[in-house]
């Protein structure tokens, strides 16, 4: 199966493997049947991708399918279309509502048009099987689980988790970054990304206000858990009992090399997406305001620069590139940029780290990145540069004048 044509799902596997050690034998078989159907959808998708075409044209429309617990796409009914009217079903217009928000913020925002670019149009189906644990884009549609009641809810409750899996059919169509390692744990960061991004941005939320969380709306009340993740403190978003403590890296120090495997996350992508994840809040949080304005575009614009195989560091170095290219050298955006990828332990290629460090100390009290503070913290080092070399040259004369 190709590494580009993956079954993308919003519940990483190291989650449902903790839920088979449960001494609840409902929540082991819970999780058991959600492996076992993933596991199943992944083969189709592979048999699928071996006759894929071009995205199905469709001027971006939505339709909604109800599968009525049933596993077999095909066999799920209407639901509610542009052109139809609205259902009653919560879950449907939960689904049909947060297709075309998503829609509507890379429209809007990003001017692209639908997923591809092209208008591609937008599937989602609900109410898929019995209890499934999940949700996923698998390269053409979306589809929802509505939880078992007991540890996760109905997957369209949360914006963010349908606009995270809707933005890999973004990365499929731009960047294409390969499922695995590095490239695939940038894959889950960009969906992290754009995913909250698309709440923020439907909520009219500053970075200041924003949550920074995935999936919040996922967990039952009875589960003690703020969310999936955190891109404002990758690591934090969940510690109980039941799932164990939540074991993303904030920093490339704590990097986990993990099997390229399905069992060890295809090396992780999952799980160290939360490095570049907290790189994008600090970028964000340094420049202020609105995260979908500056740092989106930056982000979207190295999206579109990237290839199957780009690392941390290679997008680091883009995202640096590209806030030159949009707001100029020296800007608050690129020093914002800067410093937080040096926050979380990777330097930009071709920037000394002293630069670097005296760079990031032009940070205003309020965390954002000022043009005037960052210009006059580099005068300071080209004033304190230039005494030195003064000095120099003076000991030289007395050295010869002896």
């Amino acid at each position: 199966m190709s590494r580009t044509c993956r079954l993308n799902c919003i519940i990483p596997p190291h989650l449902l493997h903790k839920l088979l050690e449960s001494e609840d034998s409902e929540v082991r078989q819970t999780a058991l049947d959600t492996l076992l159907a993933t596991s199943r959808l992944r083969g189709e998708r592979a048999v699928r991708a071996s006759f894929a075409g071009a995205a199905a044209p469709g001027n971006g429309r939505r339709t909604i399918f109800d599968c009525r617990k049933g596993r077999f796409l095909p066999f799920a009914v209407l639901a509610q279309s542009e052109e139809g009217p609205a259902s009653a079903d919560e879950s449907v217009k939960r689904a049909f509502d947060g297709l075309g928000t998503t829609r509507d913020f890379y429209g809007e925002v990003f001017q692209r048009h639908s997923l591809d670019g092209r208008g591609m149009r937008l599937d989602g189906y609900v109410h898929f099987d019995a209890n499934y644990n999940n949700a996923f884009w698998d390269g053409r549609q979306m589809v929802f689980g509505d939880g078992d009641g007991r540890i996760f809810t109905d997957f369209t409750r949360s914006i963010d988790v349908i606009a995270h899996e809707l933005t890999h059919g973004v990365t499929e169509f731009t960047a294409r970054l390969a499922y695995h390692n590095q490239p695939g744990a940038l894959n889950e960061s960009i969906s992290d990304v754009f995913g909250t991004l698309v709440k923020q941005w439907s909520l009219r939320q500053s970075a200041e206000t924003a949550d920074w969380l995935i999936g919040a709306e996922v967990f039952t009340p009875s589960i003690d858990a703020d969310a999936l993740r955190s891109l404002k403190a990758p690591g934090q978003a969940y510690d109980n009992a039941l799932l164990g403590k939540d074991p993303q890296p904030d920093h490339m120090s704590g990097f986990l090399n993990l099997p390229d495997t399905e069992r060890g996350d295809n090396g992780g992508v999952h799980l160290n997406s939360g490095i570049p994840n907290k790189a994008f809040y600090l970028t964000a949080m340094r420049i202020g305001g609105f995260a979908w304005e500056a740092p989106g575009l930056i982000w979207y614009e190295s999206l579109k620069a990237s290839s199957i195989e780009t690392t941390f560091q290679d997008f680091a170095d883009t995202t640096y590139q590209k806030a030159e290219e949009l707001y100029r050298a020296g800007s608050a955006e690129q020093l914002a940029v800067l410093a937080a990828w040096q926050e979380v332990g990777i330097q930009i290629s071709g920037v000394p780290a002293g630069v670097a460090r005296a760079r990031s100390l032009a940070a205003t009290r309020n965390g954002a990145v000022g043009r005037e503070d960052g210009l006059t913290a580099l005068a300071q080092q080209i004033g304190a540069l230039t005494a030195q070399v003064s000095g120099l040259a003076k000991d030289v004369t007395a050295l010869k004048e002896k």
